[in-house]
């Protein structure tokens, strides 16, 4: 798969700071930014209890990176932001944060506020702290990206599940990921359903007074009348599966993440887009 075209030897290169550093995506992403000729690691922050002052580049085994892991988010991003104070239009620093839920509004509207621009994958944001976001974006004249899944192949069957949506009355939606996900449903499996909701259809229309013995086990049901199901359980990566019906047939889509680095291509074309962008996007569709 084919990124971005790579800069000119004279470019600068994209300084990045990675939040969430020695976790599972994080440690992807500062591999790939250190192997990335248009990239440099400028800061890699990380909470984890004992880690403060170590080099990321020992820590993850990546051999000496002279890049000291901090806690204090505020500080890196200060210290990104000067480090690129000369870039000249179209620069700035970038952020990529993998971290929490909890956490990740905050993240962003600081970013945003030090003039970092801001890659998000963690997911978790509500639609009304992405509206919030998106205007603060907006008003600081900062291109941002919220992308709840980089994967391209991800992206392909959600625009294959918007186009069935307009030919299937019956739709469920199941993700399953690792049971150390924080948050459910996905927000790649909740940008699915809202591109499917886009045609402003009614989903599953009632068929039979339905009745849970066990509450919870029909999914959660959005206003569209989609369901959605969450499965957590070790082992897992990333899935996701649509599945259609209609008298006689099934029609279902299914993606796999089987390991992490399927990710990476689209960070680092995100990395490389956002500094060219007006506001905050939503999802890697609109980057491609």
């Amino acid at each position: 798969m084919t990124n971005a075209p790579a800069p000119s030897p004279s470019s600068t290169p994209i300084a990045v700071v990675v939040a969430g550093a020695l976790g599972r995506m994080g440690a992807e992403v500062v591999q790939a930014v250190i192997g990335a000729p248009d990239c440099r690691l400028v800061a890699a922050i990380d909470t984890t209890a004992g880690k403060e002052g170590a080099d990321v580049g020992l820590e993850l085994g990546l051999g000496e990176l002279e890049v000291a892991i901090t806690g204090d988010f505020e500080g890196a991003l200060c210290q990104a932001s000067q480090a690129v104070r000369n870039d000249g239009p179209g620069g700035g620093a970038v952020l990529v944060d993998f971290t929490h839920p909890s956490v990740v509004y905050e993240h962003t509207r600081a970013a945003i506020a030090y003039g970092v621009h801001p890659v998000i994958g963690t997911t978790g944001l509500s639609p009304q702290q992405l509206q919030d976001l998106a205007a603060f974006a907006e008003k600081a004249s900062m291109g941002g990206a919220v992308i709840p899944n980089f994967s391209v192949g991800m992206v392909l069957l959600q625009q294959a599940a918007a186009a069935a949506a307009r030919f299937y009355d019956f739709a469920e939606l199941t993700e399953l990921h690792h049971n150390r996900k924080a948050d459910a449903p996905s927000g790649t499996c909740i940008k699915t359903a809202e591109l499917m909701e886009e045609l402003g259809k009614a989903f599953n229309p009632q068929q039979v007074e339905e009745h849970e013995t066990l509450a919870g086990v029909r999914g959660g049901q959005r206003e569209s009348g989609l369901r959605l199901h969450s499965i957590r359980l070790p082992g897992l990566v990333a899935h996701q599966e649509v599945m259609f019906g209609a008298p006689g047939e099934s029609y279902t889509l299914r993606h796999d993440t089987i390991d992490r680095s399927a990710y990476m291509p689209g960070v680092l074309l995100t990395v490389r887009k956002v500094r060219q962008l007006q506001g905050l996007v939503y999802g890697l569709e609109r980057l491609l």
